[in-house]
């Protein structure tokens, strides 16, 4: 072998072991691993895990636009017509816990009237773990009993406060029973300052809601009473529920402790009167709801009171498409005591998520 081949070729095999260390340095990064999202089926439809944790979060809302004509509340008020515009949002979030789920729910609404500049409101905010509930929700005084009937105008004749904060426990039985206990802000809400006008300063004593209630098969009852700690009155309601296949229907009472007075659960809507008309001594509602195929429902309630109010609210409930509702509405409102009735509508578009 001849000194040139010599060089020649220890050149060759260094080139190589050159070559091979370069390309062993040069590493490619690896791609970061994608998280998807993943759906948590464990607390109903719609919620999914919140990536990089083990919290699950649902999204949901509606967009409504509505023309109303008149004003089933009041006689007196100075719109004949009136287009109101609102949307919502809403925010639900659950995990697991050695005490069952731990939920929360956050609501907020905007409301364009008339013109006006947009309202906003921060309509429920809560904390539920193992029965119990702390925040911003309506008074356990309605929620309990479910309302009224399936009418937009179904509290002109009023059943109870709304939005307020609260402490609240929720029982089931899991064979029917349940019942619930409230301690409710008695400086919140409808009543703030004492629904007759009763100085509420210094005021720290809480009200308070209690109620029970029992299902089987296709009908259901419950009772709830609320106790004003301003007024240092109250009231209490009963209802039935019944399902009868070809429609459901529902009648419920209520109870003035006080009839003379007004209280946060047993309050008044106005009616056009230089002093707001409450129920009296007692105050019925009844109403039914008949599904005429699965896209078109009809409602109806009507109410009376012991004041002599009359409320009656017809409508239909139409889906053409799933989660777009067209709801025409109609509410008579009779204030016998001041010799005033009122005939109103709603015609509402509601796209809900």
């Amino acid at each position: 072998m001849n000194i040139k081949s010599l060089l020649l070729g220890s050149a060759a095999a260094l080139a190589a072991v050159s070559g091979a260390h370069a390309a062993d340095a040069i590493v490619a990064a690896e791609p970061e691993p994608l998280e998807y999202v993943r759906i948590c089926d464990a607390y109903g439809a719609g919620y999914f895990f919140i990536p990089g944790t083990e919290t699950c979060l649902k999204i949901g809302g509606k967009v409504r636009t509505e023309g109303e004509w008149y004003d089933a509340y009041n006689p007196n008020t100075h719109f004949g017509t009136k287009w109101h515009t609102r949307a919502e949002l809403q925010l639900q979030t659950a995990s697991d816990t050695e005490y069952g789920p731990l939920k929360t729910n956050t609501e907020i609404r905007w409301d364009w009237q008339e013109g006006n500049a947009t309202g906003t409101n921060l309509l429920h905010a809560s904390i539920s773990l193992g029965g119990f509930t702390v925040g911003k929700e309506d008074s356990q005084f309605n929620v309990f009993t479910g309302y009224a009937g399936d009418v937009i105008n179904d509290d002109v004749v009023y059943d109870g406060p709304y939005e307020l904060n609260q402490i609240t426990y929720n029982y089931d039985a899991g064979n029917g029973f349940t019942a619930v206990v409230s301690v409710e802000d008695s400086n919140s809400g409808t009543g703030a300052t004492g629904a007759n006008g009763e100085d509420s300063h210094n005021h720290y004593a809480p009200d308070a809601v209690a109620g029970v209630g029992y299902k089987v098969g296709n009908f259901g009852f419950k009772v709830v009473g609320g106790y004003d700690s301003i007024v240092e009155e109250g009231a209490i309601k009963a209802r039935v529920d019944a399902d009868f296949g070809a429609f459901s229907a529902f009648l419920m009472g209520g109870w003035n402790t006080d009839g003379s007075k007004l209280n946060k659960y047993a309050g008044s809507n106005g009616g056009g009167a230089a002093a707001p008309i409450g129920w009296g001594d007692w105050a019925l509602w009844g109403g039914a709801s008949v599904p005429i195929n699965e896209k078109l429902k009809w409602n109806v309630q009507l109410a009376y009171t012991d004041s002599k109010i009359f409320a009656a609210t017809t409508n239909v409930k139409w889906n053409p498409v799933k989660n777009l509702l067209i709801e025409p509405e109609v509410s008579y409102t009779n204030w016998d005591s001041i010799n005033q009735d009122q005939w109103a509508g709603i015609l509402r578009f509601q796209r809900s998520f």
